[in-house]
């Protein structure tokens, strides 16, 4: 089988292509920016989603295409750029399977469609969408672009994964470095639902997606645990051996705290240390119930969150990026 990865750069598509090698794929993937160490054995197609005049060419002959690429919640884009990429982006990456006779498409969108789950509980693949934000919001009009080639015709499934940690991710790595430094303190009740999903397991989902799911399903890919963040943020804390501090606020004061910073590190060219995406996390609950994958494509997490995280710290300390004596 040969497979094509776009975002084979990033945490979930580098996992991806290393797990398809050691089943044997060919494994293609696109390369943007970004080097990608560890990955010799795919052949690497230079490119970018924004120009689809050599996508189709790069295609060819490719059974499942795995579209992974996106411009991040924490990206530093304008509206326009976060639209093109994900959004237009897209289309182009489709129309160009299309084109190329690809025969499978899985289309990775995201929890953040939903927006702030309300009922602070596991929602399924039927709960409406509610983007907060431009990430959010161009996640979604991906989304439906994918669907809307499904109406087509194509084969085109889309996967929805839940908050997505393991060894080498840098995203949920700025959270867990902060807690076992000491530099974090849980400033909300912490009683926001997520459903953490260990990057072995999400792998596996996402396999079962290509070799299982029907043309036109949405399935949400989460591990088997409804946790709070104070209860994540507590089991971080004991994985890295460190007492969790907390000092509870208000969540408009927080927010508008966020705005502020935001404001003043733009000016200088920086992150600030608390943005409203990173406080996105903290405040509006994006639990995801996986019962439809359990049911339809036999999706079975095996990694419960304690375990995980546990394997994480010890991956991030013995890799260097965590100190062995921060405690």
């Amino acid at each position: 089988m040969k497979a094509f990865i776009t975002g084979a750069s990033g945490f979930i598509g580098s996992h991806l292509a290393r797990k398809l090698l050691s089943q044997n794929w060919q494994v293609s993937i696109l390369r943007h920016e970004r080097d990608l160490p560890g990955l010799e054995k795919c052949q690497v197609f230079q490119g970018d989603i924004r120009k689809p005049h050599s996508l189709k060419k790069m295609l060819t002959g490719t059974d499942v295409l795995f579209h992974l690429a996106a411009a991040l919640g924490a990206s530093r884009f304008g509206k326009t750029e976060f639209f093109q990429i994900n959004a237009r982006g897209t289309e182009n990456v489709l129309q160009s399977a299309m084109d190329a006779g690809v025969g499978k498409v899985v289309h990775c969108s995201s929890a953040g469609v939903l927006g702030s789950i309300k009922e602070n509980r596991p929602a399924d693949e039927n709960h409406l969408p509610f983007p907060r934000d431009i990430y959010d919001r161009t996640k979604l009009e991906g989304e439906k672009i994918a669907l809307g080639f499904a109406e087509k015709g194509e084969n085109v499934v889309v996967i929805r994964p839940g908050w997505v940690y393991g060894p080498g991710d840098r995203r949920t790595f700025k959270l867990i470095k902060a807690v076992a430094s000491k530099k974090f303190m849980l400033l909300l009740k912490g009683s926001t639902h997520q459903t953490p999903v260990y990057i072995d397991d999400l792998i596996q989902g996402i396999l079962l997606c290509a070799e299982k799911a029907k043309a036109g399903e949405i399935f949400h890919l989460a591990g088997k645990e409804d946790l709070t963040v104070k209860e994540i943020t507590a089991a971080i804390a004991q994985a890295a051996g460190v007492r969790l501090s907390r000092f509870p606020l208000p969540g408009f004061v927080l927010k508008v705290a966020a705005w502020k910073l935001e404001k003043v590190f733009s000016l200088l060219g920086k992150e600030a240390p608390l943005t409203r995406g990173k406080l996105a996390f903290f405040i509006h609950p994006k639990p995801l119930s996986i019962q439809k994958a359990s049911t339809q494509l036999g999706y079975e997490p095996e990694w419960d969150f304690k375990t995980g995280i546990a394997t994480t710290i010890a991956w991030y300390r013995q890799n260097g990026w965590l100190s062995h004596n921060l405690t």
